[in-house]
């Protein structure tokens, strides 16, 4: 699916968690916020200071805050401007993957500032 972008996003975050899959995580807060951003849980690695991770990609174990990455994960957004036409590759609890059409750049973007093109 093809969307343009109807806003302006900036990440908070220049350095993403990343990690493969089997990467032990310890799990923090879930994200409270009205922008219906459901799901994210604040998540730390080795080596790492953190990051949002979806509840989808977390194993939990036994030892409650802890568990184990389900899948390859990158929690890197996508800069972007009004206008940027983007090719959405996965959705995911208020955010989306996509590749930014000019440059091929890829990241996660908010849902609420896409709106679908032909």
């Amino acid at each position: 699916m093809k969307f343009i972008a109807t806003g302006r996003h900036r990440s908070e975050y220049p350095d993403p968690i990343t990690f493969t899959t089997g990467t032990p995580l310890t799990i923090g807060g879930i994200y409270e916020g009205d922008e219906g951003w459901d799901d994210w849980y604040f998540c730390t690695i080795a080596n790492h200071s953190g990051g949002w991770v979806p509840e989808q990609l977390i194993e939990r174990s036994d030892k409650p805050g802890h568990g184990i990455a389900k899948d390859d994960y990158t929690a890197k957004e996508l800069d972007v401007n009004e206008g940027d036409e983007l090719l959405a590759i996965k959705f995911l609890n208020g955010w989306v993957w996509c590749q930014r059409l000019s440059d091929q750049d890829i990241g996660w973007v908010p849902k609420s500032i896409l709106q679908n093109i032909k």
